[in-house]
């Protein structure tokens, strides 16, 4: 804090050498008048030509005229985020919008703020990975740095190397040495890149001697570098600089040469060492005999790790950021690997496989473990074999936290290795095929997955018996996807048949009897055209799942959320909405707001708030969802295509049915194409498509499309199906419009009697049809 300004900003650049140019370009773009929209740059260019260093000089010169300044790393979305955390606290925004989305908070409290402010969000991967922390209203400047050059026009910037002349200039003000000839040659050899100069000037400080007896011994080392496969252009030198350092702590500091090399084997952006460095006594035995007694030393004394740390930071080879994080440049990684023999490389390599391994959490499932998760995973990606252990626990958490493609692609690497290492029918193979099935039926995959399972289950059965956990789960997965392709009356059946079997099995109170078969088997119910005995099921479900996985857990907010499905399909739209009211804010809390259980959650209500009669509404919950959709599942997935469908209806029911028939008519294609041309879910969108059509005036083609869809709806979802009978009131309707109303009184008196059986006379259907009967009828007399 600066006088009671939130301010976080590391230190200003002490030696900042040839950015006039670049910082009067600079202020020129971000000084123009922007109102209430913020001003964004973005500092792009090679990494190491000092891009923070501009943006920080840029802050501190600004920093009177604005009343925020506060300075993000960017280069992971976990450790961004947390960043907002800490700027909301210090916004004093806790009782702003919800404290457990911050970026939304500070992006709310900005918005409002009186006095300028500015952003900057440093080492940006690229402009995706920053859209959503970039404020989109408020009185302030964005600068972003970022090795990525894709920015739109006139928003980036390019930070250049420096030239010659400049860099000399710097290292002889840099090092105290006043060799101006030695400054000139070196500069040339370092290619004018800030990174190099810095690096070269902090070894000077450190280990001592002038700026020509480095010159000369960079030129003695350059070829053997170059020779040893270092990257080309500026890593030659800046490789030169980390090498000379590297052997300077080989012989003062063996602790953190290891440090060093354990960082080299991991992922290059935010090390959680917090998470690495931990007492390991399980390790014992497994770690090589050249890494044993250093790595022992870093993961069970912590000053020994602290003093390694500071070690390193002496010479900047690595870097902090937020939150404990570590960050080591990707040319120091490939130094220090090059250093070692090919043996002791080895040893390093699987000495972090097995740090990584040990700190994963048990329980990919919970979603408490997910942060620690995240950090991992990119560690774990680089480090694990695919069919290790680790990897499998990664791609369950990928999976459950919603990353459902992530996981299926894991699973796949997975399969392929262990196919080739135990042969297509050992137990660890078939394990890893069934959770590719699964994980690509949760991907959008339904029909995929339905058709793994069935090859996946006579093997399975095979290998371990019929009653086997794993050849139960098999059916019930095959049972789930087969239901999810678009069959929910074979999966009803098959769940059923089931239900027994798991009870015998594991008890009739057991987590695998509750969640994987009981809950289905409601579900499938009511998508078989039961939804009051799918509301019924579930009603007398969820006492038992609450007392088994607890009140708060997803399992038990998955059932409560289809039990209001289901008790708004019976008829009762208004309760249906509130409970997914109530509903979506523990979602959040659970899983996050962009999870794909969350987002199902907020499509739910979104439904039945326009059902409730508010299609307004409905449209503009639905309008917000699917770029969330989108991005999180992909454009083509099951989820974000009937949220397509949903939006085109509400624009209809608000006034804009030309708009919905459009909507429909571009979206029915692609739904015959990903789902199949009579999937459900498809048969909706031409449903609709029908409906929006006759409401724009030609009720004839309306009515050509039900009497079309009609046989279809009666033959996947059979003639008693909820929807089939919806599909022939809406024929008889359409008939009526198009100037045929005996007709469309002789369809309505032959469906009325159905849909009370169906449905009951009470159900809000049953007396629109009633409704339309009569209305019919005299029109019929006229």
């Amino acid at each position: 804090m600066v006088a009671n300004r939130p301010v976080s900003l590391a230190p200003r650049p002490v030696f900042l050498a040839g950015r006039e140019e670049l910082l009067a370009e600079l202020d020129a773009r971000l000084g123009a008048e922007g109102g209430a929209v913020p001003q964004i740059m973005a500092l792009c260019g090679l990494g190491g030509a000092g891009k923070t260093s501009v943006a920080l000089e840029y802050a501190y010169r600004h920093l009177a005229e604005v009343g925020v300044a506060w300075q993000f790393p960017a280069e992971a979305p976990a450790v961004l985020a947390a960043g907002f955390g800490e700027l909301a606290a210090q916004l004093g925004a806790r009782d702003v919008l919800d404290a457990r989305d911050p970026v939304a908070t500070v992006h709310a409290v900005l918005a409002a703020h009186p006095a300028d402010w500015l952003l900057v969000l440093d080492n940006a991967p690229d402009r995706a990975s920053v859209a959503r922390f970039v404020p989109s209203a408020g009185r302030g400047r964005v600068l972003i740095t970022s090795q990525s050059g894709l920015w739109p026009p006139g928003q980036g910037l390019d930070v250049p190397v420096l030239a010659t002349d400049v860099a000399a200039g710097f290292l002889v003000i840099r090092t105290g040495d006043p060799d101006e000839h030695a400054a000139v040659e070196l500069a040339g050899e370092l290619g004018g890149l800030p990174l190099a100069l810095e690096q070269a000037a902090a070894y000077l400080q450190a280990a001592g001697g002038g700026l020509a007896a480095y010159l000369a011994s960079f030129r003695r080392r350059r070829a053997d570098l170059l020779a040893r496969g270092e990257p080309t252009g500026y890593s030659k030198t800046v490789a030169a600089t980390w090498t000379l350092a590297f052997e300077r702590l080989q012989g003062t500091d063996p602790v953190a040469v290891g440090l060093l090399r354990l960082l080299a084997c991991l992922a290059p952006d935010a090390i959680p060492l917090r998470l690495l460095l931990q007492p390991r006594p399980e390790l014992a035995g497994r770690l090589g005999p050249d890494v044993a007694q250093v790595l022992a030393a870093l993961l069970d004394d912590e000053l020994a790790a602290a003093d390694a740390i500071a070690a390193l930071r002496r010479y900047s080879l690595t870097s902090h950021l937020a939150g404990g994080l570590l960050s080591v440049h990707r040319l120091v990684q490939a130094v220090t690997v090059d250093q070692m023999t090919a043996e002791l490389a080895v040893q390093w390599r699987q000495a972090a496989s097995a740090v990584i391994e040990a700190a994963i959490p048990d329980d990919p499932a919970q979603p408490e473990t997910w942060p620690e998760y995240a950090l991992l995973l990119p560690h774990a990606r680089l480090a694990l074999p695919a069919d290790s252990a680790g990897m499998s626990l990664v791609a369950e958490y990928l999976g459950h936290s919603g990353s459902y493609a992530a996981a299926r692609d894991l699973c796949q690497d997975a399969v392929q290795t262990q196919d080739q290492a135990f042969g297509p029918g050992s137990p660890e193979t078939l394990s890893a095929h069934a959770w590719l099935a699964f994980w690509t039926g949760k991907a959008g995959d339904a029909a995929g997955a339905r058709d793994q399972f069935a090859a996946l289950l006579p093997l399975v059965e095979q290998a371990s018996g019929l009653e086997d956990p794993e050849a139960l789960d098999a059916r019930a997965n095959l049972a789930r996807f087969t239901g999810e392709a678009g069959d929910p009356s074979a999966a009803r059946d098959q769940f059923a048949t089931l239900l027994p079997v798991f009870e015998r099995v594991f008890g009739s109170d057991h987590p695998e009897t509750l969640a994987t078969v009981r809950a289905d088997l409601a579900r499938f119910t009511g998508e078989a055209g039961d939804a009051a005995g799918a509301r019924n099921q579930y009603g007398a479900l969820l006492p038992a799942v609450e007392r088994v996985f607890g009140p708060g857990n997803s399992e038990t907010l998955s059932d409560r959320a289809n039990l209001a499905r289901f008790t708004g399909e019976a008829g009762d739209v208004a309760g249906a909405r509130d409970q997914f009211a109530a509903l979506l804010p523990l979602h959040q809390e659970v899983l996050g707001p962009e999870h794909p259980k969350t987002l199902l959650t907020r499509a739910h209500l979104a439904r039945w708030t326009g059902l409730a009669g508010d299609p307004a509404a409905a449209r503009g919950q639905y309008a917000a969802l699917l770029p969330l959709r989108e991005r999180v599942l992909g454009p083509e997935h099951p989820d974000t295509l009937t949220t397509r469908d949903h939006l085109a209806r509400w624009t209809g029911e608000t006034g804009d049915p030309a708009a919905a028939r459009d909507q429909l008519a571009a979206l029915l294609p692609v739904c015959a194409r990903v789902l199949g041309p009579e999937h459900p879910d498809t048969l909706n969108t031409w449903n609709n498509l029908a409906r929006w059509t006759g409401e724009t005036g030609d009720p004839a083609a309306a009515r050509d499309q039900y009497a079309a869809l009609l046989p279809a709806r009666e033959r996947i979802l059979g003639p008693e199906h909820p929807k089939t009978l919806f599909a022939r009131g809406r024929l008889a309707y359409w008939t009526g419009q198009a100037g045929h109303p005996a007709a469309a009184r002789d369809q309505y008196a032959a469906l009325l009697p159905v849909i009370e059986r169906v449905l009951g006379p009470e159900h809000p259907q049953t007396r629109r049809i009633g409704g339309y009967l009569a209305y019919w009828t005299a029109q019929a007399g006229r």
